[in-house]
């Protein structure tokens, strides 16, 4: 029996919170059973493409999002009509999930699945757009998924949705000794420094001024400190300028996309996230199974405090206050709690299974009424 095809809408596979998540899902779900297919929206090849191709998936392109483009609009009529073989189709483009799923529908798609990642959006030029579309979610969709229960609210405005957790490999993150030597070694990090660390796309939510302005008050402290930010983006270039005007650029590494993440967070002493939105950050998962003491904005779901490795502050709070508060996390012994994040609920091949239920579940039932109508 052929696996059923499930269709992933995005807008890329690169190594975001979002494609990660997905990629965990995908490499340990039961691909005999379900198969993941990915619309994209970008011709340009990303990170995890080879790898979804090799797991014996599929990837269709289409041109950049844009609801207003009749040429779009179009295309997403044409996909869904030339590919009659899908019968789920999940949407993970936030406030514009609903518009892929729109024309799912008209094409007869009976299973549509929209989901939430955020809690709030970017106050840019595109805010209030969003916010209109946001609206028309739910109208489109068979079915609601959200990160967290924050973002469930705030995205559909109701409570009648599923909570997907950002779930992770718990046996990849287990503190070791060997890997934080070698990493350290790698980065030309000294064994004695006291590193500040940061895993996020170089973008607006995740606040990266701020993380380098709290990290210049830590560095007065003591020069023998360190910054190490995973990711990059349209504000990298930002962030490198504000390190050079601040005169700690030397103290500072920019590491760039990595796909060791799990190893780059050994090199670490301190998790520093003070995100102004977020859904639940698969990153504080992260760093939690690393043993890695969290200090987190009020802006971050507290939901997220999986362990008592996590801390809140205000992001109204002080420099000052963020600098002691970072230099008190740093006497936080590092132990194993990938079995914490485990019975949290945020093991990969727990959830996996889960979501391969649904999905069957739900083609099972789909194919049920087809029956009882013939």
């Amino acid at each position: 029996m052929e696996p059923i095809r499930v269709l992933q809408v995005v807008t890329y596979m690169g190594r975001g919170g979002l494609e990660t998540m997905l990629m965990n899902y995908y490499r340990n779900i039961n691909r005999d059973k379900v198969q993941f297919d990915f619309l994209v929206h970008r011709d340009f090849e990303a990170d995890y493409d080879q790898e979804i191709l090799n797991l014996g998936g599929k990837i269709y392109r289409l041109s950049r999002l844009n609801p207003f483009s009749k040429k779009y609009l179009n295309e997403l009529d044409q996909f869904f009509n030339d590919h009659p073989e899908y019968e789920i189709v999940h949407s993970h483009l936030d406030c514009m999930a609903g518009i892929p799923l729109k024309y799912a529908k008209k094409n007869g798609v009976p299973i549509r699945i929209a989901h939430a990642h955020s809690s709030n959006q970017t106050k840019d030029k595109k805010y209030l757009l969003k916010l209109m579309f946001k609206r028309n979610i739910k109208k489109n969709a068979t079915d609601l998924f959200a990160c967290a229960q924050d973002a469930g609210l705030w995205m559909f405005g109701c409570d009648q949705f599923h909570v997907m957790n950002n779930a992770i490999d718990t046996k990849a993150y287990v503190v070791n000794k060997q890997t934080r030597k070698e990493m350290r070694q790698e980065l030309k990090i000294p064994e004695d420094a006291f590193v500040v660390g940061h895993v996020g796309r170089f973008a607006p939510p995740k606040n990266h001024t701020f993380i380098i302005r709290v990290f210049a008050e830590v560095l007065k402290e003591k020069r023998m400190h360190f910054l190490l930010l995973v990711g990059d983006g349209d504000l990298r270039r930002e962030a490198e300028t504000l390190a050079t005007e601040l005169g700690i650029q030397d103290n500072v590494i920019f590491a760039g996309m990595r796909s060791d993440v799990n190893r780059m967070l050994q090199a670490m002493d301190v998790f520093l996230f003070p995100s102004i939105y977020e859904g639940l950050p698969l990153s504080i998962i992260e760093a939690q199974a690393a043993g890695l003491p969290c200090l987190i904005s009020d802006k971050v779901p507290i939901e997220c405090r999986k362990t008592d490795l996590v801390s809140q502050l205000s992001l109204n709070d002080s420099l000052s206050a963020w600098k002691d508060a970072v230099i008190d996390a740093g006497n936080v012994l590092k132990r194993d709690t990938s079995g914490e994040i485990s019975d949290a609920g945020f093991d990969i091949c727990q959830n996996a299974k889960w979501l391969e239920d649904f999905y069957l579940q739900k083609y099972q039932e789909v194919g049920e009424r087809n029956r009882g109508n013939m």
